[in-house]
């Protein structure tokens, strides 16, 4: 029989309610993830931050995050769709910047249902080689985004200072978001002063630079308090807290709740 690949991480598809099963935060706090992720939303609306710009999204969009991008989404009440998480090791060519595609034709639409129903039914039917064929549809999604053209007007040959100034801003909150570096060094090292940071990112965000570091920060908190064992103290200096209670008033003042009731209220749910 052909090899079969049994990777550690799988690739997954899911319904759009499980893309954050523990809370709204799970979406709406700037982060980024390990791994590449689809969401493509049938019904309903939203707004996104993607690319250091934020904007709005309706029926039938496609949302494209490569791993490590920062990214927060806001789903309205009644939105549906599916998502499609693949690792960075699968053997899949994936685009490697984010996409918001509209898309408007129903054949394009057909395709991409036909494509996510067949990975459902591979996923939950476990034939032989169902991994392989999880691969193979992926990258014929990964054919049909590329094929699309982007949603809106064409974006500029070069994108503005503001723009790129906020990208760089996204990449370092993704690679550096240590509670040891404040906004203010960041700033230092794009060689702009804080006020012209806050300034630039609130005007492409909607956020303020201050704001989109401290949601990377309660992310990281939040995500290492329901999935992992370690410690109160450990969590607060892996994300670089000086104490752990500097860490619990930190939680307390974004959540209203302490980091032990937050893990003992995800367990619950559970």
């Amino acid at each position: 029989m052909p090899f079969d690949p049994t990777p550690t991480d799988e690739i997954q598809v899911f319904p759009l309610s499980r893309l954050a099963p523990d809370g709204a935060w799970q979406t709406e706090l700037a982060h980024d993830r390990s791994e590449h992720l689809l969401i493509w939303v049938t019904r309903g609306q939203g707004r996104l931050m993607m690319d250091g710009n934020q904007r709005g999204f309706g029926s039938h969009s496609a949302l494209f995050f490569p791993a490590r991008s920062l990214w927060s989404a806001e789903f309205g009440r009644h939105c549906l769709g599916q998502a499609l998480s693949i690792p960075v090791t699968a053997p899949v060519s994936m685009p490697d910047q984010p996409l918001h595609l509209r898309i408007s034709e129903a054949r394009d639409q057909a395709r991409l249902n036909t494509l996510f129903e067949a990975m459902n039914q591979e996923q939950s039917g476990h034939p032989a080689l169902w991994r392989r064929a999880l691969q193979s549809y992926s990258e014929l999604i990964s054919i049909l985004l590329r094929r699309l053209p982007p949603s809106g007007p064409l974006p500029p040959e070069r994108p503005t200072a503001a723009r790129r100034l906020v990208q760089s801003y996204c990449r370092r909150v993704s690679g550096y978001f240590d509670a040891r570096t404040t906004m203010a060094d960041h700033a230092a090292a794009l060689n702009v002063t804080p006020t012209h940071l806050t300034r630039v990112c609130k005007s492409e965000t909607g956020k303020t630079a201050a704001a989109l570091l401290t949601e990377r920060q309660l992310y990281a908190a939040r995500h290492l308090l329901i999935s992992t064992e370690f410690s109160i103290r450990d969590i607060s200096e892996r994300i670089g807290f000086g104490s752990p209670a500097y860490f619990t008033r930190f939680i307390t003042q974004h959540t209203g709740k302490t980091p032990s009731s937050l893990r003992k209220a995800s367990r619950k749910l559970a």
